[in-house]
């Protein structure tokens, strides 16, 4: 069974689908093992419902080394699921290729320090980009900077705000983040 780390900071909502989603089978022979946040959030809680075992690590600058402590060395991947604090180059090292994260558009567009959740969908809209998304990609020490693994996207309509579009996103990345985790871990093509 292969071990998944999920780094949270909110809600949970793509937590839930993994675990949901590795309980189904989508994600063949996996579950997840750990659950970390750098603050109170309601992934702990669901973490809890599941009685997967939690931690709590507030945000700072010791974050990477006190998280590097705490992760299994038989972990198979670290998952960024709305998670916003950003990892040393040192830890993104140590776990290079292992560790990966799911942006709220289509990059290499909007992505990069101060671009997560609503900031990047007002930013698509100031633009009057035709098209949104969302992408699953590797994690190194260059934010949002890391090889795309899997990407889908929709069109945007004059009607669209950044609020429509959040709900568009969402579904895509419920759609796209179990199969990009199921990918990674047993090399399937999708």
């Amino acid at each position: 069974m292969k071990k998944i780390v999920i780094l949270v900071s909110g809600s949970g909502s793509n937590l839930q689908r993994i675990i949901d989603t590795c309980q189904s089978g989508e994600i063949q022979n996996a579950k997840v093992s750990l659950v970390v946040a750098d603050r109170e959030c309601y992934g702990l809680v669901r973490a809890a419902k599941h009685h997967i075992k939690s931690e709590l690590i507030p945000k700072g600058k010791n974050f990477s080394s006190e998280l590097a402590q705490i992760i299994p060395e038989d972990t198979d991947l670290i998952v960024l699921a709305g998670f916003l604090s950003i990892l040393k180059p040192e830890f993104c090292e140590q776990w290079k290729g292992k560790i990966i994260n799911i942006h709220p558009a289509l990059l290499p567009k909007f992505g990069g320090k101060g671009m997560w959740g609503m900031h990047v969908h007002h930013a698509v809209i100031e633009a009057k980009e035709k098209e949104s998304g969302a992408t699953v990609h590797y994690v190194t020490s260059g934010i949002d900077e890391g090889e795309i693994i899997l990407q889908e996207g929709f069109a945007i309509d004059d009607t669209d705000t950044a609020e429509s579009i959040a709900e568009k996103i969402h579904l895509v990345e419920f759609e796209i983040f179990p199969k990009a985790i199921n990918k990674i871990l047993n090399s399937h093509a999708i």
